[in-house]
Formats: structure tokens, sequence, C-alpha cells
């Protein structure tokens, strides 16, 4: 029976216990001819085989057959493998176990001629059933498992070990949710994959054979990387890797032939990989063994399966598909294709490339002139094909295991996989670089691009290290000068690329790669000229027919603006003219594009050279700005190409929405690393926003907000107490009025109020929140309600992004001048963030948390421009809210935490002694207190430690506090003391300093013996200052010596007779260190004043000299019963100062 199924014959059904329907339903779909059907892929119930009904026919088959009848046997494994492969059937565990054991027990008890169809059907059983076949992997993988031995490199029949390696992959796929191999079976496995991969071809072995060989080790390592989410750590595990993927990826490589070692070692000099001579083509293709002939049943090479489905037969082969790719796309390419090895621009000289010489041959072979008959170069086709799939197989094992290292490990191999610049007289090493230009498979080149794209991505850090702005002239070459020649090979060879690729999917790759390229390379560390090259050969990519090249070429257009902006070379090329444009038109009057030419004018043709060099400045708007805008709000002129119809939602009038998507994007990092350069089409372009937040589609509309909320942003930017832009360079407040009412007139409001789109609405609030405060306060009194209104009622949303949102546009509302003064404003922000601040969700209590400390910070702002007025108007009830809330907060997450501490600090500065002397406050002043002190102490985050700091010093300013005679002021003392003294981080020491400094009564620092504790920390504080573990912390230790300084110079001046005694002792054990910090403190004053910093000269001297008058009087009084005067030291400190600044007073 098995028999006539597999040979096409019309089967009789199984008897009994299959059912009869099930034959009939076997019978009518096996019909008189078995053989695959194209467009059948899987069993749907009703339409095809039942799942069911093909494991019962399979289970029913297996009692019929005994081990003893080999040739049914060998049948029978075929039919299993036929079926479970054709028909994607799933089987269920009860009948998995019945036909594991069969084929278990067949391999143990058959003769070796039939393992290989047992194999092929064990490999069909296990595919995507690993985990349902752990009680097999003893026999399977064991330490004498039959797997492992059909596998062994001392095996010699390769199709057996071919068979028994696919066995293998398949049962290291993943399934999800399942549990995965164990590790003792995951490592027999990755050995024997490498070392599969690290064998060599035998002459009794045919190439394809060869070609499946490796595929099915590859594919086997790159699921022990995906499923079993392996990490590669063992330097000598990842070398041995690399080196066989190295191997691979060059695997039939026409005129290329590497030797590479067994194991590749992290270096950061290039590679080996010496390479073997290249072979004469072989007049005649190997000729096949016999015996391999006749195994090679009809579909053999396609019988991998499922698992392989369209793998093999995908690339250009022979003949007119070799040609097309010699040809190249002549019309849009300024030089040669570089596959061919003759282009002037790959500055090889002509004979020296070892890669060129192949292609006499390949245009040899597919010429019909052939010396070959068409069977022969049927099978060299089919050969090539194979051989390009390990390469794919290969590369996409290499981006696996990319992920499966971590980066740093990674850059170790950089010199192995990516191109540096030949030395004179020799030729380039062999890289990814040249599988993506010369692979005669253009599948495969996209796949040695992708690889390249994953290793450049995250390579920022590694990268910056490069540096060839000066020309190096040693003895050596430094590795920042080796990087740097990486990188400018890299642009090189991708330009290289573009101009010679005429398959559109590998087009987009290599524009994806230059992308992920231009990210991450340090050009301001480099010689000028690398983005501009870029720039200019990727205008022509705009055009291009394919809508996936235009979208990339904007993708690598918006990395070029938005990488370490603003660049200068890049501020050159955005000012290059063209022949005609728009206007400048920054007027403060928004129109509509009346006139499509208006923008489409003028943009470059394909090829265009710009008309004036680069450094001229034009009146017309930039070409990227016009391109970008026109994409976005014009009617397309023609018709996309095919590649349009991958895309069926299209409008018919504009372009392809991902080109309009990507041309926003483009437009709102143009606006945000060159404001400068778009502010004179500020009006217009919040038009753009305006129109596309008005559209259906809503990738468009939360785009539109994007622009929208960096036009605002650059706005902000330029009007910062700090910024270097000058008043009258600034977009006009007026302009800003029109532009923010232009905006609430039109979608904006919408959007925000009934936008079924979270996201949009979260973006749309972003949008609101960076309107200029001053333009704010000159809108319409309407239009100012609306904004409060819309954040207050957005405050309440369900969505946690969109609340998140608004809870951080009220904490910005809350610092403009015309709201902050508004009790009832203040009153309502507070009660919504307050509402905020309990939300289950932690972003939400973050946001919360930092607009409370805005809040706050209004309090103490209005505490002190408004008086008393302000803090009698505002609520008691509320502020107490306020204060336990803000407790509250103080013990959630460090993000909430950080800000929570902020706002305890202004709270409790803002309290009055009515509000102190208010039994409902004392319990809440106590908690709230005692909250700072323990996360002073505590183990969080720094950015909390030194938040919490400099709430502590906010306390100590408010006079109505007990401070000095309450307990809680030594716990606080204490806190700051210890920290000062021992935290790792300065910057937390500098605000603990800092804090201890601020109480400005003596009175306030408690007993002696409390006083002096504060002293003797401040000096162990100033002799550990220059104390740290990290370096990065030492650029901060003289502004921590600064500030101890001050903080001595304030207690010696607050000093009380009682508390000389220690402060004596003090200087006479320290006097010298002390007195050396003091100097450099004094002198660090006059050298800061030089420099331009705005500091009082005299401040510093002051602060001493006070600190002397004082102490003198104190002295004076004790009748001289000192043997050490304070005041006299300090007097020869000040004189030592005088002489070394040459300012010595009469």
């Amino acid at each position: 029976e098995a028999l006539s199924v597999c040979d096409g014959a019309n089967p009789q059904g199984p008897p009994s216990p299959l059912p009869r329907d099930a034959r009939r339903r076997l019978r009518s779909k096996a019909g008189p001819s078995a053989s695959p059907q194209p467009g059948i892929t899987g069993l749907q119930p009703g339409s095809c085989f039942l799942f069911q009904d093909v494991c019962a026919l399979l289970v029913q088959a297996c009692q019929l057959v005994h081990l003893d009848q080999e040739h049914l046997v060998s049948k029978l494994c075929q039919l299993i493998h036929h079926l479970l492969n054709r028909f994607q059937v799933m089987v269920d565990e009860q009948n998995l176990n019945f036909l594991l054991s069969y084929c278990i027990s067949a391999l143990k008890q058959c003769s070796s001629w039939t393992h290989v169809e047992i194999l092929q059907a064990l490999a069909a059983l296990v595919y995507n059933n690993g985990p349902k076949c752990q009680k097999y992997l003893p026999d399977l993988l064991g330490q004498a498992g039959l797997l492992v031995q059909f596998s062994d490199a001392a095996q010699p029949d390769v199709e057996l070990r071919r068979a028994a390696v696919r066995s293998m992959a398949n049962l290291c796929l993943s399934v999800p949710g399942q549990p995965y191999l164990d590790e003792s079976y995951r490592s027999v496995c990755f050995q024997t994959f490498l070392t599969v991969l690290q064998s060599s071809k035998t002459s009794d072995v045919d190439d394809i054979t060869f070609c499946m060989l490796l595929q099915n080790a590859l594919k086997g390592i790159q699921s022990l990387l995906n499923g079993g989410k392996m990490k590669l750590m063992q330097t000598d595990q990842i070398g041995s890797l690399l080196a066989v993927l190295k191997k691979c990826m060059f695997h039939g490589l026409p005129g290329l032939s590497i030797e590479m070692p067994t194991a590749l070692y992290p270096a950061p000099l290039p590679q080996y990989d010496k390479r073997s001579p290249v072979k004469q083509e072989q007049s005649e293709p190997a000729t096949f063994k016999k015996k391999s002939k006749g195994k090679q049943k009809k579909g053999e090479l396609a019988e991998e399966g499922r698992e392989e489905l369209g793998d093999a037969g995908n690339e250009s082969v022979l003949g007119a598909g070799m040609v097309k790719l010699h040809l190249g796309d002549v019309q849009n390419s300024p030089c040669s294709d570089p596959r061919t090895g003759t282009s002037d621009v790959v500055y090889v000289p002509a004979g020296k490339d070892p890669l060129s010489s192949h292609y006499a041959s390949w245009k040899r072979i597919s010429s019909s002139e052939s010396e070959y008959s068409d069977a022969e170069g049927g099978i060299q086709s089919k050969m090539r094909s194979y051989q390009a799939n390990v390469r794919q197989g290969a590369l996409a094992c290499f981006l696996s295991a990319i992920k499966s290292i971590e980066k740093r490990v990674l850059y170790g191999y950089w010199s192995a996989f990516v191109p540096d610049a030949p030395g004179i007289g020799s030729p380039q090493s062999v890289s990814l670089m040249t599988i993506a230009l010369k692979d005669p498979s253009p599948k495969t080149r996209a796949c040695a691009l992708q690889v390249l794209s994953a290793i450049l991505e995250g390579s920022k850090q590694f990268l910056s290290v490069a540096e060839d702005a000066n020309d190096h002239k040693r003895a050596f070459i430094p590795f920042s000068v080796t990087i740097a020649s990486s990188i400018r090979e890299l642009h090189r060879c991708l330009l290289l690329a573009l101009v010679a690729e005429s398959s559109s999917q590998t087009l987009t790759q290599i524009v994806k790669c230059l992308a992920n390229l231009v990210s991450n390379a340090p050009y301001s560390r480099l010689k000028p000229g690398l983005l501009t090259r870029v720039w200019n050969q990727i205008k022509p990519y705009i055009s291009h027919k394919d809508v996936n090249v235009r979208v990339s070429s904007l993708t690598l257009l918006g990395a070029i603006v938005s990488v370490q902006a603003p660049l200068p070379e890049v501020q050159l090329l955005l000012q290059q003219p063209s022949s005609s444009g728009l206007n400048n038109s920054g007027s403060a009057t928004p129109h509509r594009f009346n006139s499509c030419e208006q923008w489409r004018k003028a943009l470059p043709s394909e090829g265009e050279p710009p008309d004036n060099p680069a450094g001229c400045v034009s009146s017309e708007p930039c070409w990227l700005l016009r391109l970008c805008v026109s994409i976005i709000v014009l009617p397309r002129e023609d018709s996309c190409s095919d590649s349009d119809a991958n895309f069926p939602a299209f409008s018919s009038v504009y372009e392809p929405c991902p080109l309009r998507l990507e041309s926003l994007q483009v437009l709102a990092l143009l606006v945000k690393g060159y404001f400068s350069m778009a502010q004179s089409y500020f009006l217009e372009l919040g038009e753009v926003a305006c129109r596309c937040m008005e559209e259906m589609d809503p990738s468009i509309q939360l785009h539109g907000a994007k622009l929208l909320e960096e036009l605002g942003t650059g706005v902000l930017q330029q009007y910062k107490p700090d910024s270097a832009v000058a008043p009258d360079q600034r977009v006009p407040v007026s302009v800003v009025v029109t532009f923010w009412t232009m905006m609430l007139n039109g979608p904006l409001p919408g959007t925000l109020q009934n936008s079924p789109h979270a996201t949009l609405q979260t973006s749309a609030c972003d949008a609101l929140s960076s309107i200029l405060p001053e333009a704010f306060s000159n809108l319409q009194n309407e239009q100012q309600m609306l904004c409060v209104t819309l954040l207050l009622g957005l405050n309440h949303s369900e969505n946690p992004l969109v609340k998140a949102a608004a809870a951080r546009a009220l904490g910005v509302y809350i610092l403009f001048s015309c709201l902050r003064q508004d009790v009832m404003f203040v009153a309502d922000t507070a009660n919504a963030i307050l509402n905020s601040l309990h939300d289950k969700s932690p972003n939400v209590r973050a946001k919360a948390a930092w607009s409370l400390g805005n809040l706050t910070d209004t309090l103490i702002i209005n505490m002190e421009t408004m008086g008393q007025s302000f803090q009698e108007e505002f609520s008691d009830l509320l502020l107490l809210k306020m204060l336990r809330s803000a407790t509250e907060a103080s013990k959630d997450r460090d993000k909430v935490k950080s800000n929570a501490v902020r706002a305890l600090g202004n709270v409790l500065h803002f309290l009055q002694p009515c509000h102190i002397a208010n039994p409902r406050f004392r319990e809440a002043i106590e908690e709230s207190l005692q909250a700072l002190i323990s996360t002073v102490q505590s183990e969080a985050t720094m950015k909390v430690r030194w938040n919490a700091c400099y709430a502590l010093g906010n306390v100590f300013k408010n006079p109505a506090l007990p401070l000095g005679e309450a307990p809680w002021t030594t716990q606080a003392y204490s806190a700051l003391s210890s920290v000062v003294k021992s935290c790792k981080n300065f910057k937390v020491r500098i605000k603990s300093a800092m804090a201890l400094s601020i109480p400005s009564k003596r009175e306030c620092y408690g007993s002696t013996e409390q006083f002096c504790q504060i002293w003797s920390a401040l000096v162990v504080a100033l002799q550990r200052s220059e104390d740290t573990e990290d370096f990065l912390e030492f650029k901060y230790s003289a502004s921590l010596r600064t500030q101890i300084c001050q903080a001595l110079l304030h207690l010696l001046s607050l000093a009380k007779s009682t508390d000389l005694p220690v402060l004596r002792e003090t200087i006479a054990e320290n006097g010298d260190a002390i007195g050396s910090h003091v100097l450099q403190y004094l002198k660090a004053g006059v050298e800061e004043n030089e420099a331009g910093v705005h500091t009082d000269l005299c401040e510093r001297e002051r602060a001493l000299k006070g600190a002397i008058k004082h102490l003198r009087g104190v002295e004076e009084q004790q009748e001289g019963k000192a043997r050490v005067r304070v005041a006299l030291y300090l007097e020869g400190v000040l004189a030592n100062h005088a002489n070394a600044t040459g300012l010595i007073e009469a």
C-alpha cells in the first residue's frame, strides 16, 4: 500500500481502525496522480485532508509494515516524508510518539541502505515538534545517540550525514511558549553543526549535496541562536563560529576562494584571510556519482520540504539575467558596475584585484556559444543557486549571531568583516562589502547589507574614537585613524554599490545601510566631504521608480540632517541653491499653497548637479525643505511604480503614504537640527502641519502633530535665557502668536477633543505644551482658556499616554507668568496633578510628580514676588493635601520619587507659622521631613538623593520651622554630614554641602556638639574631595571643593565662643591642607572673573574677611587664652592670597 501511494496509484484504504469516510477522502484527494500540486500548501477541514486522517493512515501503515520488510519500510518512510512536507501536517502528540518510536526502532534494526529515507521521515516528524520529543532525546542526541553517530565527521556516506544533520536542525527549532532543548543537548548540536561547517568537501562528494549539508548545519545554528536565546560568551566559541560563517559567506562565490583559520580572534588589526589562487573554471561540470544520482529522486533537489520552501531558484542564474547584471543601470550610473571588476571608480589598479578575473568565465558560461550542453548548463545553474543559498544561510546565521554577541565583544572582530582601505600595492581584504559589490545574486547582496546594517546599528560609541581631522605623521597608525579609514572605505564602497545596483530590493538595503552608517559615524572628528558625497549621490534616488527606494532615500537624508546637528558641512549642503524656487516668505500672514509649482518648481532632475558650489547662501528655500513639502502637500504629477500596488490604501491624488510620512519625519528632523534655516518658512511649515492634521489618515495626522511640536520647541530654544541666538535673529513674538492662532483656529483643538487615537492625542498634547510663554500671554483670552480647558479635561483621560502628556503639559503651563499668579488656575492645576499622582500607571505618576515639582516652584516664586497676599489666598486644605501626596509619592519608584522630594522641599519652605502651629499639619510635616531624611540616606539613584539634599536645603530656608530645636534637625544634619563625606556621587556631595551652608543663624545649627560635628564633616569632605573610584566624578571635584569652602567660611562667620576649641584643634591638625584649599578657592574666583564668568570678584574675599571680623570679635572676648587664634590663621591665608595675586592692601 505504501508503494502504491508513493508511485501515484489509486490506493486502497487501510483496514479498520481507519474510518470509511477517511479512506474516501484519501482516495478522492490522492486521485490518479499524487504528484505535488502547486497551490496546495496546507490542509483545510472540508476542502482537503484532515490532519487526523493523515496521521491515522501513517499509524495504520506502520502497524502493517514490519521492520524486517526493509523495502516497505523505506517506501513507508518516503510516504511519511512526502505527506507531512506536502500538506504541512501537524501531528498530534499520541501519533507522534508512535511514529517516532517506529522510526527510531527502524534506525536501530534496519540495514544501512534504508537509513537515509528513515532519517528524512524523522526530520519531517520532529519539525516544529521539538518540545514533544523530550523522551526520545537520549536516543537521538545522547552520548551514543543515533543522530550524533550518523552526523559524525567520520561518517563516509555524506547523504546519510546530511539527513542526520537535517533531523538535528529540525529538532533545534523552537516553538513559542514551549520549553527548549536542555543545555547539554544544545551543546552537542552546536558542536556537531560547527564541525560540519569546518569540514572541507572531498572529491567523492558532489557540490549540490555538500551545499545542502552546509545549509542544514547553518539552519541548525541559526535555530539555536534564535529559539534557544543562546548567548555566545566564550572567545573560542565566538571565534570558531565567526570563522566558519565567514568561510561560508563566500562559498562558491565566482572567482574567489579563501582559506580561513579554525577561529578568528578579536583584534583591531586586519584579520587573517589568505586567499587561494583563483582556479580556472572547469570546462566540464563535476560528474555526479551514479550512487548519488540514483538517490536523487524526482523532486529531490526541493525535498528540503516546508522549511526550505522557496529557498532555491530565486536568484539570478546564467543567461540573460547575468547579462542584465553586468550592464547594470547604465543610464543612471556615472560609473560602470563594480561587479565587472573594471570600473575606474574602484581605485584598484587593473589586474590587481583577484576578484576581477572570474567575470570573463561567467560571461563565457552565460553566452549562447557556451561549450556546455543545455543539460550541463542546467546543472551548473542549479549548483550556482545552491551555492548562493549557502551564502545566504551563512549571512542569515551571522545576523542571528550578532544578536547573541555583546556589541563590545563583536566590535573586536570589526576588521574581519568591515572593509579597510587597502595598503599600497596590496589587495583589499575580503569583507561583507565584497559580497555586496560582487555577488551575482541580488538576494545574497541584500543579505550581506542587512548584516552590515546590524553591525553598524548601535556602533556610535565604538566609532566615536575615529579621528582623521589632522594628518598623522607618526611611525605607527593609531587605532583612531584605523577606524576613521574604515569609515571612509565604508562610505566609498556603499556609494559604489549604490550606483552599480539594479535590483530595487537590494538598492533599498544599500540605502538603509548608508543611513545606519551616517547615524553612527562621528563626522565632527572626520575630514569633511563624506556627507557631501552621500548627499549628492542619493538625490537621484528620490525620483526612483520604486517607492521603497524613495522612502529609504528620504530616511538617509533624515539621518544626514539629524547626525550631530548642527554640522557645518550639512549647513552648507542645506544652503545650496537651486535654479529657482520659493521666495522667502516668513511673513506674518499665512497663506495656502495656491500654486503647486511654487514648491515643485526646480526640483532636481535625476543626476542633476547643483548649480552653485556649497557655501553660497541663497534666498531660495533649501532643496530638501522644498522636496519634503512638495511630497507632503502636492498632488503627484504622474503615476507611480508597480510597487505602489503594495499600498492599496493610497489616495490617487497624493504620493504614497510611506513617502509622505518619511517626508514629514525628515522635515521634523530638519526643524530640530537646523531651526535657524527652517525658521524663514515658519508659518508655511505650520500650515503644512495644519493640513496634515486635517487629513483622515491617523499616521499623517500624528506626524503633522510631531512637526508642530518641533516648530514650537525650536522657538522655545531660541528664547531660553542661555540661548546664543541674538534677539533680532529670533522668530518675532508676533509671528509666533500668528502661528499659534492659526493652530488653535485649525485642527488642533478637534484632535485633542475627539480623536479616537491615543497616540495622536498624546502628540497633540505635547505640541500644545511647546507654546512660547510670551506668545501665550499675547493670545486672546478665549484661546488661552481653550488651551487650559483642554489640558484640564485631558488630565482625566482613561488612556495613560494621554493622561501623562496632559499632566506634563499642565506642569509647563503652571510656570507661565500670566497663569501662575492666578490662584484659581493654580488650585485647579494642583487638584488635577494630585489626581494623576495617584494613577495606577507609573508613567502618569512620574509626569505628575514632575509637574507637582514645577507647581511648588511656582508657589515659591509667588511667595517671593507677591508676598503674603498669595499665601493667604491659597487653600490650607489643598496645601495639606499636596504635602501628604508628595510624602506618599516619595516612597514610589525613583522616577516619581526624584520629583516628589523636590516638591516636599518647596512645600515645607512655603509653610507659614499658622500652618506649622496647626495640629492638622503637625503630623504631615513630621512625616514629610522623615521622608526627606530617609531618602538622603537611602541607596536610591543619585538624582533622587541629589534632589533630596536640595529639598532639605529649601527646608532650612523657612524661618518659621524650629530649625536647631526640633529632634528632626539632628537627623537632617547627620544625614547631610554623612553624605558630604562618603557619597560616591560628587554632585550629591555638592548639594549636601550647599544645604549645610544655608541656615542663616547660629541657633539653627543647634548645640555646640552638633555644630562641631558639621564642621568636622566638612573638613573631612574637603580632604576627600579628590578621592573617587569613578574617574567620571573627578570633573566635579573642583566644584565640590568650592562649595565646601563656602560652607566652612559660612560656619566660621557664625561660630560662637563655645565652638572655638574644636575649630582651633582642627586647624592645628589640618591647617596646611585647609589653607591650601581656601587659597585655591580664592584664586579660582579671580580666574573665573578673568575668564568672563559672571561672578563678583570680591565676593569670596568678602566672605573670608567677614569670617575674620566675626572671629576676631569672639576671640577678643576670651582675653587671649587660646594659643591658636582662628582669626589670625585666616588673616594669614588672606595675606598669602593677596601676595599671590599682587593685590596687597595698605
